[in-house]
Formats: structure tokens, C-alpha cells, sequence
């Protein structure tokens, strides 16, 4: 505990509660302002268009003279796929471990930064000093190596932020958890754990990393012809688990995907990923080889690897066709909205004469801790307040019934939801309101310029097309000049729907004569009547309603 008295202590989720991804916390201690993570997150199948999501970072902008630093639990785009966003909005110090700050700084290549960063390696044993608190970490297991629980030190005890964690006892080096340290901590006394609940409904414990490495060398010196492996790109320990069963069984591995080859890049050069000399081969070189020989690790945009996969199935893909004497591993779990383009890609894979095994094969396992891991990381931590986190709603509620199980009372559980502010004063802990949180769109360079009425739009334009009529009038003998045409893309056939085109046509040929021989007139009431007319007769006629563009011009 901190020797000085604090007075208030306040924990805001601005992402990663009620979804999956985008992860942000904000701790704050009296004047003091600390982050936990920027994430971002895969757009939902509604968000048509959209590249991705990341938190509202208004009250951050609003605060930005009291934050202190920015801490990173690990490497993962949920964690910091929205740092280089939050650092153009904010100017504060970033921490984390040695490889999250490399994949960090990666982030921050692809467009310039308004603020001059300053980035601090940390480790297990590291202390940073702050006048409310000071902060230390803890080693945890994850599916990419270095991962940090963030540990911020009060007067009235710890805020324990896990970050993503699984138990593993066959983890070791950089995947090995501080089991030692969080059970101290537990003892020293922690005031609210802030803890992971993507696996919270699933029983049991998370299966080992020593079952997949099995069943990867099972399949590796049991299968004929070509080996495809889609893996997330930042899934360090599958990564080299598939580079450890192709050198034993001699063969040749090429990467697939920029994101992945950048990763792996960093992760190389740092240590943390181990590749034997001439292992590794161009996509190009492909056709060099045997299909015997040949391992091919596949990723796609952002790190999503069924874009690939599915120009493959497809026969599109520049660089590799789809073999029937193929074998595709899938060796992950598709994120919240993905399993309809999952089972889709599965099918093109299949049409192309490929055998596929999915986690139903234990090709997956998972990076995040199941119901019996949760339990006893609460069972290390004895806190006094639990916040739930990471997670969508239900995993959030299932994790509060394991933390009842584990003794806790439904008083002591707060489930927040983005936005909430949870509020430690005078000895009581209560929700005191909100600040805004949400999501900021990313379509191509806009940041937050699409909103829910451009995403209407779009989805209408899906659903029944575009209907644009377009007139011109002379302005000095008040007739129409040209007109009425009407181009028509995605709702009707136009070649099959000449009565419909032409009875339309005069419909608004009619509104726009009545409205020109009246001595003065609004363009928009001309407009919005062409709209409300064409939008009632086409209903009619089709029981679709096209978006309506009404075009007049004068000459």
C-alpha cells in the first residue's frame, strides 16, 4: 500500500465490457489519470464498410492534463490496436513489456503521431513511481509472450488489472505466470481486481498448450501433400508451434499476410520467435518445392486470416490455389460476428477438395482462462471489490456467479458497462454516474465521420438500392428543359421494368409542373414531395423502398 492517504479512486471502463475487444480502462486516484490499454475492434456484420472500432477517447480529451501514462498488458490489437488514435488526442508515457512496445511502435509507422512519445520497458520486477501511487506488474500466461498483469498500489489497497491470462502448468520463459506475486498481492491486501471473462462460461480448465502441440505433430508426420495454417498474426505460441513441428519434420515454411510477416519480423528480431537458417521461404517460391515439403502459415488484413483462406478456396488468391490434396488447419476461434464468413470460407475450402480441421479436431486452444482459472485467480486475489471486464455481457454475469462461488457477495460485484464509473470514497464503493464512451468508426483515413445515419444509409442501399431522378428546368420560361431521368442501381432490372420506370417518370414530371406554375416555389418542397410520392408508388408496386434522390438544376 501507498504510505499517502488517498482520497478517491475511480475505475471507468471506456471499451471492452460487453464486447469483445477494444479494450480501455481508466483508473483514476485523486488528481491522477492512468489508462489501461487501447485496443481496437473487428467490425460487426452491420457495420458495412467499416475497417474498425475503437473507443470514444472524449473524456480522455477532456482529461488529458491529468493523465500520467499509458500502460499496455500486452501485444494483442484488442490491447493496442487504437494506441496511435489515443496518442494523437493525449501526450503521456507509454509502458508495457519489450515486445508490446516494439509491436506498439509498429502501430505508430503507419501515420505520423501529433506527440512526441516516450515508451518504458517494464518488467515483473519494475516499480514506476507517481505522487497518488505507484505501480508495479506481474508475469501472466497468454497466447503471445510478455504479457503484463498491471498492479496500481493505494492506501486502501490494489487495483489489480489481470490483463488476459490463462493457468498453464506447462508454460515456461516469457509464457510463465507470477503465481508467487499474485497470491502475495492477494495477501497484502487488494481493493477491486479487474479481471479477464472471454472463457467465463466455459467449464473447467483451459486446455494445455501441450495438447495442441500433440495434435500439431500428429498431423504434421500423418498428413500427405501441402499444410496450411490460419493463425491470428500476434498468436506468438501457435506461430512457433507450427515452426517447431515443420523443422522436425524437415519441411519448408512461408508466411502469408503483411501484418503476419511484420509481426514475425518483430517477434524474430527480439527473441521471441525461433526460426532455423533457410526454414523459411518466400510465398513466391512455393512452386520450387513438393507439396511434402511445404508449410504455409496463413494470415489476412488486420490479422484476420479467412480473407486469405477464402481467396484460396476461390482459386484468386496471386500466390496459392487450393490443392484437394491440401490440409487446413484452423487454429483459432472466429471472433463475435465471423462465424458466418467461418463457415462460408469452410465451404469454398472444401469445394477446392481440401481437408479442413478446426478446433473440433483440438487444433484451438484457448489464450484466455476458463471458469476454474478465473476462480482461482479470484481465489489468489481475495479482493474486496470484483469488476468483471473483457468480455461481452454474459460472459461479465458469468463470471460474477463465479466470483459468488468463490465466496464474494453480490454487493461487492460491480458490472459496468462502457462508460460507468465505479467509485471508491469514504470507505464505500458505488456507481456515481457516467462519462461519455462508445464507438468511433474507422473507414479508410476518417476517423469517427461515420456515424449511425451514414451506417442507415448504408445498410439501405444493401437492402433496396438507389432510385435518383434527375430534372432541369429553364429558369425564364419556367419549363422543364430535360427530363425526368431516372437511373435506378441495385432495385429493379431497369430493361424489365419499363412501365414501372415510365409510369414514375410521369409522376414526377406531374409534381414538378404543378409546383413551376406556381409564381414562387422551394426546391426542397418539390423535392420532398417527388420523395414522398415515388416512395409511396414503387412501395406499392415492389414492397421495397430504394433510397430517393431527387435532382433539380436550372440553367
Amino acid at each position: 500500500m501507498t504510505k499517502k492517504k488517498n482520497e478517491l479512486i475511480r475505475v471507468i471502463p471506456l471499451g471492452g465490457v460487453g464486447e469483445i475487444g477494444k479494450a480501455m480502462y481508466v483508473v483514476e486516484i485523486d488528481e491522477e489519470l492512468f489508462i489501461v490499454d487501447s485496443g481496437l475492434m473487428f467490425p460487426e456484420d452491420e457495420m458495412l464498410g467499416i475497417d474498425i472500432v475503437i473507443p470514444d477517447m472524449t473524456y480522455l480529451e477532456e482529461q488529458k492534463d491529468r493523465i500520467k501514462g499509458i500502460f499496455l498488458t500486452h501485444g494483442h490489437e484488442d490491447a493496442i490496436g487504437s494506441i496511435a488514435y489515443l496518442l494523437n488526442k493525449v501526450k503521456a508515457p507509454v509502458y508495457g513489456s519489450k515486445l508490446t512496445i516494439a509491436l506498439a511502435k509498429e502501430h505508430l509507422k503507419e501515420g505520423p503521431v501529433a506527440n512526441q512519445v516516450k515508451f518504458h520497458e517494464v518488467t515483473s520486477r519494475s516499480r514506476m513511481n507517481f505522487d497518488s501511487t505507484h505501480v508495479t506488474f506481474f508475469h501472466t500466461t497468454h497466447s503471445i509472450p510478455d504479457s503484463l498483469g498491471i498492479v496500481f498500489h493505494t492506501s486502501e489497497g490494489a487495483i489489480v488489472h489481470t490483463g488476459e491470462f490463462k493457468f498453464d502448468q506447462s508454460a515456461k520463459g516469457s509464457y510463465k505466470p507470477d503465481i508467487a506475486k499474485m497470491a502475495n498481492l492477494g495477501e497484502q491486501g487488494v481493493l477491486m481486481l479487474l479481471s479477464d471473462s472471454t472463457e467465463a462460461e466455459r467449464p473447467g480448465y483451459t486446455t494445455s498448450e501441450t495438447v495442441i502441440e500433440e495434435q500439431l505433430a500428429e498431423t504434421f508426420h500423418s498428413v500427405k501433400g501441402r499444410i496450411l495454417v490460419a493463425v491470428y498474426s500476434s498468436n506468438f505460441i501457435r506461430i512457433q508451434q507450427v515452426l517447431d513441428q515443420a523443422f522436425a519434420c524437415n519441411k519448408k515454411v512461408a508466411l502469408v499476410g503483411k501484418t503476419l510477416e511484420n509481426v514475425f519480423q518483430v517477434g524474430h528480431k527480439l527473441g521471441y520467435l525461433h526460426v532455423e537458417e533457410d526454414a523459411l521461404i518466400s510465398i513466391r517460391d512455393v512452386n520450387k518445392y513438393e507439396d511434402d515439403q511445404l508449410v504455409i502459415i496463413v494470415s489476412g488484413n488486420q490479422g484476420e486470416p479467412l480473407e486469405a483462406l477464402e481467396k484460396m478456396g476461390r482459386k484468386h488468391h496471386r500466390d496459392v490455389k487450393m490443392k484437394d490434396t491440401d490440409t487446413v488447419l484452423i487454429t483459432f476461434t472466429p471472433s463475435p460476428g465471423m462465424e458466418v464468413a467461418m463457415y462460408q470460407t469452410m465451404n469454398h475450402l472444401a469445394k477446392a477438395g481440401a481437408k479442413v480441421l478446426t478446433s473440433s479436431k483440438k487444433v484451438h486452444v484457448s489464450g484466455h482462462g476458463s471458469q476454474e482459472d478465473l476462480k482461482m485467480m479470484l481465489n489468489l486475489m481475495k479482493p474486496k471489490y470484483f469488476i468483471p471486464i473483457q468480455g461481452e455481457y454474459r460472459m461479465l454475469m458469468a463470471h460474477s456467479k463465479l466470483a459468488q462461488e468463490t465466496g464474494m457477495l453480490k454487493s461487492q460485484i460491480f458490472i459496468a458497462d462502457k462508460g460507468d464509473i465505479v467509485e471508491f470514497k469514504s470507505g464505500k464503493v458505488r456507481m456515481s454516474g457516467r462519462v461519455n464512451a462508445g464507438n468511433v468508426l474507422i473507414d479508410g483515413i476518417g476517423v469517427g465521420d461515420v456515424g449511425n445515419i451514414v451506417l442507415r444509409d448504408r445498410k439501405l442501399l444493401s437492402q433496396d438500392g438507389i432510385f435518383i431522378v434527375v430534372v432541369t428546368l429553364n429558369r425564364a420560361t419556367k419549363q422543364i428543359a430535360s427530363g425526368p431521368e431516372i437511373l435506378s442501381r441495385g432495385f429493379v432490372y431497369v430493361r424489365e421494368s419499363e412501365k414501372l420506370m415510365d409510369e414514375s417518370t410521369e409522376l414526377v414530371r406531374k409534381i414538378v409542373e404543378k409546383y413551376v406554375n406556381k409564381e414562387s416555389f422551394e426546391w426542397t418542397n418539390i423535392k420532398q414531395e417527388i420523395r414522398d410520392t415515388l416512395n409511396s408508388y414503387l412501395f406499392q408496386q415492389t414492397k421495397r423502398r430504394p433510397m430517393i434522390i431527387p435532382i433539380i438544376m436550372e440553367y
